[in-house]
């Protein structure tokens, strides 16, 4: 049973920013996605578990690796036409590190942050 997502008034969506990015790291893997937050759906996703990736990385929980997820999902995100995101980030998070290197690829790629 799928559940709809609750409906919002249109002078409340106006102001909301569309797609908001959403990082998670855990001890093993980096995965990062983009949610479009009127239909909370996702948009583009990438995560060092898919199994296209695993070869050509040394570690899928380094810096290095959240490098790659960023710049792979900057890629998705230009190829469904998707030109600027904003970000989300939990209070535990800095931009420093992992984060950093992910926000820093996103924005390489060719996406606009809001």
């Amino acid at each position: 049973m799928v559940i709809p997502p609750p409906e919002r008034a249109a002078r409340i969506t106006r102001f909301l920013k569309p797609y908001l990015l959403r990082m998670h790291f855990s001890n093993k893997y980096v995965s990062a996605q983009v949610v479009h937050t009127p239909t909370a759906t996702v948009a583009c996703s990438a995560s060092s578990q898919e199994k296209l990736l695993r070869p050509n990385m040394e570690s899928t929980r380094d810096v290095a690796a959240a490098a790659k997820i960023g710049k792979l999902l900057g890629e998705r995100l230009l190829q469904k036409g998707i030109p600027a995101v904003s970000i989300h980030m939990k209070r535990e998070q800095k931009y420093h590190g992992k984060v950093r290197a992910v926000i820093d690829s996103v924005r390489e790629a060719g996406v606009k942050l809001l």
